[in-house]
Formats: C-alpha cells, sequence, structure tokens
C-alpha cells in the first residue's frame, strides 16, 4: 500500500499532510497519558515489527504494493494511538532511508497504514471480543509482587483470537481501499490540457479492482493469520497486554 511520490497531487498530498499532523497531535497526547514507562520498549519492538513485515512488499497494479501491515497486532497490544505512532515511526523508516513509499505522499501512507488501519481494525476488534476479561488463569503480572512466572498457564477464549483475525482483515483491508480509491481520484483531480493524467494514470476502474483483489484474497488473510497466531502466543505467555486493551 505504499504510494511513491509522483502518484498524488499537491493539494491531495497536501490534505493528508495536515490530516496526520492533526493525529499525531491526539495520538502522542493520549500516549503519553496512557502509555506506561515499562511499554516503552515495546513501542519501539512494535514499530520494528511493523517495519520488518512491511519490507515483505510485493507490487500490484494501480501504483502501489502489496503487505501485511502487524497494525491490527499493535493497537490490541499497545492501543490503537500507540499504534499509529508506530507504524508512522517504521512508514517514515522505509521512505526516508529505503524509498518504499514516496515523501511527499508520506501523511497519505500514514493515514492509509497507521491511523485508519489502527482505527478499524481496534473498533472491529472492540466489538467483537468485548470487553470481557481475555485470558483465563491467574493473573500473575511481574510487578511488586514478583517476577512473571511463565510456568502458570493462560488460555487465550477463541473469542478474542478469532476478533483479532477479524479485526485484522477489515483493517487492511480498509487501507488498502482508501489508497485505492486516492490514487484512482487523481485521474478525476488533475488532469492536463489534452485531458491526459497528470498523476495516477489509473482510474477508480482499474485502482480498485487491482489493490482490492489482492488484499482481499492474498494479503488480508496472511495479516489476519499472522495476527491470530501472535495473540494466540501473547493470550498464553503475556496475557496483560490483551487485558490492559480491553479494560
Amino acid at each position: 500500500m505504499h504510494i511513491p511520490d509522483g502518484y498524488l497531487g499537491p493539494s491531495t498530498y497536501g490534505a493528508f499532510w495536515a490530516a496526520m499532523a492533526c493525529a499525531w497531535y491526539v495520538a502522542a497526547r493520549r500516549v503519553k497519558k496512557t502509555l506506561r514507562a515499562a511499554q516503552v520498549p515495546l513501542l519501539a519492538l512494535g514499530a520494528a515489527l511493523s517495519f520488518v513485515v512491511m519490507m515483505f512488499n510485493i507490487p500490484v497494479a494501480g501504483g502501489t504494493t502489496g503487505h501485511a501491515t502487524g497494525t491490527t497486532l499493535l493497537a490490541i497490544t499497545l492501543g490503537p494511538w500507540a499504534a499509529v505512532i508506530a507504524v508512522s515511526i517504521a512508514v517514515a523508516v522505509q521512505a526516508v532511508l529505503f524509498g518504499d513509499g514516496g515523501i511527499t505522499t508520506l501523511g497519505a501512507n500514514c493515514f492509509n497504514m497507521a491511523f485508519a488501519d489502527a482505527i478499524v481494525s481496534y473498533a472491529v476488534y472492540r466489538l467483537i471480543a468485548g470487553k470481557g476479561p481475555g485470558p483465563s488463569g491467574p493473573y500473575n503480572p511481574p510487578g511488586p509482587s514478583g517476577p512473571y512466572n511463565p510456568a502458570v498457564r493462560h488460555h487465550p477464549d477463541k473469542r478474542t483470537i478469532a476478533a483479532s483475525a477479524v479485526a485484522a482483515y477489515a483493517g487492511l483491508n480498509s487501507a488498502a481501499l482508501l489508497a485505492a480509491v486516492e490514487l484512482g481520484l487523481q485521474t478525476v483531480f488533475y488532469k492536463g490540457a489534452d485531458g491526459r493524467p497528470l498523476y495516477c494514470p489509473f482510474p477508480l476502474n482499474v485502482t480498485v479492482p487491482a489493490i482490492m483483489a489482492s488484499h482481499l484474497a492474498v494479503f488480508g488473510p496472511v495479516e489476519a493469520a499472522f495476527t491470530a497466531l501472535a495473540v494466540a502466543y501473547l493470550g498464553r505467555a503475556y496475557p496483560e497486554l490483551l487485558r490492559e486493551t480491553r479494560s
């Protein structure tokens, strides 16, 4: 879903830069209030995880790429606003150091993969998983009472795992749909005197089917499976990560 430079017009990418400036401001304030000091390393690890996952890019028709993002897993474990920051960092590093996604389109890419993906997936997750206790079993997180005891078994409920898979699928495809629409609309917004597109040359009837087909059929299921397996593991090993975002 990385949109390269030259595919979005100035007013389009400018609007997304402005939107993400507001989103980053809100995310920073929310994370400052809610993220505990012990979770800061997890935020850094989350950004690294998202970076690695998104490096497995496959070009698709319509002027972009297809891949998983890891955004849903971060939203579930750290909260949606922390996910916005972590994934934005990963997208920015990819654009600046590796040329994966454009600099002018960084705001749009972050809006799609960090903001929209995190908010949509977290909303779907909470809708399906509810406010239940999450993993069953004794709750013994590290703290004043002593270190976390891995010998104590926890059991992630099937509803939580299913919710994470559906949320990941929905979040990724919402981001893909936004990218497809943004690209396709450029042929409407920007045309030369001869009627030819000035930026993305593909209309909506090309970008939407091309991008969505690959994400609905391939990348969405991959993201769902990855997230479900990770949540199943975390529900057993570190259940506090799942409990805190469902309270």
